[in-house]
């Protein structure tokens, strides 16, 4: 491969990475700050993909949309939508024990899938949104490094935020609420709002990850929102990375797309007969790496410092 092919590869690396580090530390304020197991991932990033994409896509007549706004509107809104979802089923759900809520946002997520899969008026159902404009109009060449850098810039002032949240009385406070519920509801405290007010804060970022894919791809179907791709590698970055330490999120975020990436890489090169099943073999090797960072890294590669 020529060197301009590998910075092109490594320019897509970083900017997919960078997505996904987004998403990993919206679960971080989630699980790693207030011990809710969320694995409905996929609904809130579906959410923040559609809302951004039909607000700034051209006018068609098979669907709503034709806003053509700005991206900048659409990334809010993805954020904003998002947040208004996460924030309708935590009022319901969040005050549920651990396994049951895990249970619930699955529900969700799945919900979410058949909706922009069958509702067609609304998100194309599976012929997808097309057209969905990019910060700079292509993929590769000068103008790639500008949506890396809105990806870049958006995980920044993700992780920003979050480490201010972490540091403030609030994070304290979700913290007391994942060591020790009953104490903390002993001392006076709102444990279902701030359970509540977590799960929208992470679910926003989600949304934001899911707006930042759509204009990244500039095409989006609900075939990119299933549970694998969405919610179990997010996962799976997280616990790699380390719980509860957002630089551990991001961290996790490049390693596990690092691997994943260049085993596909190494699948597609396989005969044409046995790249499905080298596709089915990359998930287990990944759940495979998940057991292994969990009996000799059980704290990931970046432990969370408390």
């Amino acid at each position: 491969m020529e060197l301009g092919g590998l910075l092109n590869y490594a320019i897509f690396f970083a900017t997919f990475a960078g997505i996904f580090a987004v998403v990993a530390l919206g679960l971080n304020v989630q699980w790693g700050l207030s011990g809710q197991l969320n694995f409905g991932i996929a609904g809130f990033f579906a959410i923040g993909a559609y809302a951004s994409a039909i607000l700034t896509s051209p006018q068609v007549a098979t669907r709503l949309g034709g806003f053509d706004m700005p991206i900048i509107v659409g990334l809010f809104a993805a954020i904003a939508f998002s947040a208004l979802a996460a924030w309708a089923v935590g009022w319901i759900t969040a005050g549920l024990r651990t396994d049951y809520l895990a249970i619930a946002t699955i529900g969700v997520a799945e919900t979410i899938r058949l909706v922009v899969k069958n509702e067609d008026w609304l998100t194309n159902g599976v012929r997808g949104i097309q057209a969905i404009p990019r910060p700079a109009g292509e993929w590769f060449g000068p103008n790639a490094w500008i949506m890396l850098s809105v990806v870049a810039l958006c995980l920044a002032l993700a992780y920003a935020a979050i480490e201010a949240a972490r540091a403030s009385p609030w994070g304290r406070l979700q913290l007391a609420i994942r060591e020790n519920e009953r104490g903390a509801t002993a001392a006076g405290k709102d444990v279902a709002r701030a359970r509540l007010e977590a799960f929208v804060l992470g679910a926003a970022f989600m949304g934001l990850g899911g707006a930042l894919y759509a204009h990244f791809f500039g095409f989006i179907s609900p075939e990119a929102f299933g549970p694998n791709f969405s919610t179990f590698l997010v996962w799976v970055m997280l616990i790699a990375g380390g719980s509860g330490n957002n630089r551990g999120a991001i961290l996790g975020s490049f390693v596990i797309w690092l691997i994943w990436s260049g085993t596909e890489i190494l699948t597609n090169r396989l005969p044409l007969e046995f790249v499905t099943q080298a596709g089915a073999l990359r998930l287990l090797l990944i759940g495979l790496l998940v057991q292994l960072v969990l009996i000799f890294r059980p704290k990931g590669l970046l432990p969370e410092k408390l």
